[in-house]
This record gives C-alpha cells, structure tokens and sequence, in this order.
C-alpha cells in the first residue's frame, strides 16, 4: 500500500483536503486503503452498459447478497422484503427521526456519539435525552450507566437511537449490554433504530445485531447498515434498512419521500461486489488494523500512559482521553496546531466528548507512527519531556 501522501491527496478527497499540505489526516472515518480489486474489476464492467434507470426497489441480486451476508458474517437471517435500499445510512438516522417522532417528541441515544445522531434529532424539532457512557478506566473501558438511561425517558420519549459497534469508543456491546437495551426499550414501548456501520470491523468474535435477540425485539427495530466502512466506498453512497417489521420501513419511506433516495446504479454493483467477492480484502484489512491498534497502545502505554485510552474492540476508530494533560485549549485544536496532525475534536461528539480527540486508525503504519511522533513532540514540553 503506498504511504505517500502524495498519493493519498489524489481525488480531492475531504479527508486529505480539508487541512493544508504540511498536516497529517487521522480524522474523518475514511481509508487510506486501495479500493478492493473486486470491486474496481465490477465498476469497470458495469460501465459497459448504459447507466439508465435502475429497477425500483433496487437490485434483486443484490437483496440476496445482503442476506447472504448477513448470514456468514452475522448468523443473522434476513429476507429480501424485510430490506430498504438507500443511499445513505445517515440519511436513515434522519428518516428514523421523522418517520418515527413528531415534533417535540424525544429521542434517546447514548453519549459521546457520532454527530448525525445529534443532527437527525435537532434538525427536525425532536429533543435529544442524552445518557452519557460511564468511564470505567483504561482496562474496562466504557460502560452504559441503566439507571441514569432509564431515568431519562418520559412519556414523550418514542425512539432509543443506538450505534452499534460504538462509534467513537470502540465498544462493540455485549450480548448481556444489548439484553439490557432491548429490554428497556420494550418496557417504554420505544422504537429501535441501530446504526450497525461498522458491524464487520470487529476484532474478535462476530457482531450481534440488537434485532436478533427475539421476535419481540425484531419487531420494533430498524437496523441501518452498509458496506460505506468496511469496504471504503462512501463516496458511493449506499445503505440499507433492514426491519421485520415493514410498516416501520415504510414510515421511514414516507417520511423520507423526495428527500432520501434510492443508491445509484453503480453503487449497487460495488456492494454487490464487496459482499459475494470481497472477504479476502477485508480480512486483510482487519489484519493491518489490528497491528495498528497494536502500535498505538504500544505508543499510549510507553509515551503517555497518563491517557484514557481503551484498546478499540471494533470500528477502527480510536478514542484517546487527554483531559489529565491540562492542555490550554481543546486536544484536537491544540494537537493540529502545535503538532499539524488532525484528529477529530472530542466536543463534537456530543456530553463526555469533552477532552478528547478521536484517531482514524485506518492508514498505512508510517503514517500512523509519523502522525504519533508529531503529537508527542507537541505534547511533551507541556509534561516537561522532550521526545527522544
């Protein structure tokens, strides 16, 4: 893979362009990862043909390979009418927020988050009730705290927006963790909707989707999904809706006429691709992802082991505390500023973001060491060090 950032700044592509040369790009979840040959081999081939009108409701063969999916990688079983095509998993949060509220209304989710969650909530006049992640230390890492979640919810409270695995944190929640969601929203009568992105860059295990624990649970659940992360194509611009229930698909369709789309044509060839071609690719991926991880808990525990940091367990997205180190202005500021390495500022991710920054993990190894190199050295006179 080329390292070069020369390289990389080819496309225009707002990971690499949205900072001047002389800064290093860990920010927006986006790779720095050729696309999988697979899928650049189908989008060539689709071009042999014209690009007219694809068929409502989408591709067929498509549907079958998200089941199909699905059903590796997840022991999950969905059929194809259970499916909505989109183009964006984004857009399904905001389609959730007015299909599934009124005005007023309040929406649920769990804090720090990724941001659209806090604009589908606020965009369209419902009100946020944000329970904040309990941090347990570098070994536990984060964990939902029920009882403050549960006193969150009135009778005004309709849907509990979930991201799973977590984006910022890493967590991929546990079977015990999705129990206790389920069953809260079950009790309120609260609606589901899981942001399942990153459901494929899990490190160890597989994902369990909170819709398969029961029927009960299926039934008042929408699941967004896509191929955007895990294979690096969301300059495509395509998701999917997944529910048992198909009148809440359809209250998100409605709400979303005119507004939301269907993906485009090649679009949909390039998740065809990924999910009948592409595992070799991104199980190679995992595996550069994996040592990467391993080198930026190598660096925290020897450079900075004052950090809040737990290892990510899925996303290759990693959240670093740096609230100890008194800094003068917030991390991600200070970090792009003094070390000209661009990180994602903690306080956009909503409560208990503050003093923090997020890493995009996703980049060759040089990258990552020479980005680390560029904060110690920004950081280490504030700790009276100087970097070796």
């Amino acid at each position: 893979m080329n390292s070069d950032p020369r390289w990389l700044r080819d496309g225009y592509s707002e990971k690499w362009h949205r900072f001047s040369e002389e800064v290093l790009p860990l920010w927006v979840a986006d790779m720095d990862y050729p696309l999988a040959e697979e899928i650049r081999s189908a989008l060539i081939r689709r071009l042999d043909f014209r690009l007219g009108y694809g068929l409502q409701g989408g591709d067929p063969r498509l549907k079958e390979a998200i089941a199909g999916w699905l059903q590796r990688r997840q022991a999950w079983s969905v059929s194809p009418d259970q499916m909505w095509l989109n183009s964006s998993v984004v857009g399904g949060l905001h389609a959730a927020s007015l299909g599934l509220c009124s005005a007023g209304e309040e929406i649920l989710c769990l804090t720090p988050i990724y941001p659209p969650f806090m604009s589908a909530i606020a965009s369209h006049g419902r009100v946020p009730k944000y329970s904040a992640l309990v941090w347990g230390g570098n070994a536990a890492g984060y964990r939902i705290d029920f009882d403050h979640l549960r006193a969150q919810i009135s009778p005004a409270t309709r849907l509990l927006m979930l991201c799973s695995p977590h984006n910022p944190s890493g967590r991929v929640w546990s079977r015990a963790e999705l129990e206790g969601l389920a069953d809260l929203a079950l009790r309120n009568r609260l609606w589901i909707v899981s942001d399942e992105l990153h459901a494929d860059l899990i490190f160890e295990g597989t994902h369990l989707p909170i819709a398969d624990l029961s029927e009960e649970v299926a039934e008042r659940t929408v699941t967004l999904t896509g191929p955007g992360k895990s294979f690096n194509i969301p300059g495509l611009a395509i998701g999917v809706a997944i529910s048992r229930n198909r009148q809440l698909l359809e209250r998100l369709k409605q709400a979303s006429t005119g507004l939301l789309g269907g993906p485009n044509v090649l679009a949909q060839e390039a998740m065809l691709a990924a999910y009948t071609r592409g595992e070799p690719w991104l199980a190679g991926v995992l595996e550069t992802l994996r040592h990467n991880r391993e080198r930026l808990g190598t660096w925290i525990a020897t450079h900075l082991p004052e950090a809040a940091y737990h290892p990510p367990e899925g996303t290759y997205l990693a959240w670093l505390g740096l609230e100890q180190l008194k800094l003068p202005c917030e991390p991600g500021k200070f970090l792009l500023e003094q070390g000209l390495v661009a990180f994602n500022e903690g306080s956009s991710f909503g409560p208990g973001g503050e003093g923090h920054v997020r890493i995009n993990l996703a980049t060759q190894p040089q990258i990552l060491d020479r980005a680390l190199s560029r904060a110690l050295q920004a950081l280490s006179p504030l700790r009276g060090e100087y970097p070796a």
